[in-house]
């Protein structure tokens, strides 16, 4: 694959995969989203943890294809975490690793029990009128 088409994947992973985990991070605040953002959420789960299984936890699928790309394009050294890749790929700060993995897994499950939360509540609302 030339270098050039390699590049344009990667600016679509970079933009796909931050916009989604935004999503994740912030779709259950919305009504119009909240249904989208628990399924988006829920698939994130089954790949870091039913996949992760298979290919450690945490393992995400669109990360994995993404960093294919990068190899391709000669990276060398990319951090296991897309969150750390993507701070210390637009800025000059390196976090400790294991911190970026404790803030994203606190993240998520906050994310996901409000998800779900919101979801039910709309449920029973619904059941109301």
């Amino acid at each position: 694959m030339n270098d050039i088409l390699l590049h344009i994947i990667d600016g679509f992973f970079v933009v796909f995969h931050t916009s989604l985990t935004l999503f994740n991070v912030f779709g259950w605040i919305f009504r119009k989203t909240r249904r989208l953002n628990l399924i988006t959420v829920s698939l994130t789960a089954a790949s870091w943890y039913i996949l992760g299984i298979f290919y450690g936890m945490g393992y995400c699928f669109l990360t994995d294809w993404h960093y294919r790309v990068l190899r391709e394009l000669g990276w060398q050294d990319i951090p296991n975490s897309y969150f750390k890749f993507l701070i210390e790929r637009f800025s000059d700060f390196s976090p400790p690793a294991e911190l970026v993995d404790n803030v994203t897994v606190t993240v998520f499950f906050i994310v996901l029990a409000a998800s779900v939360l919101v979801n039910a509540l709309d449920i029973i609302r619904k059941r109301r009128r």
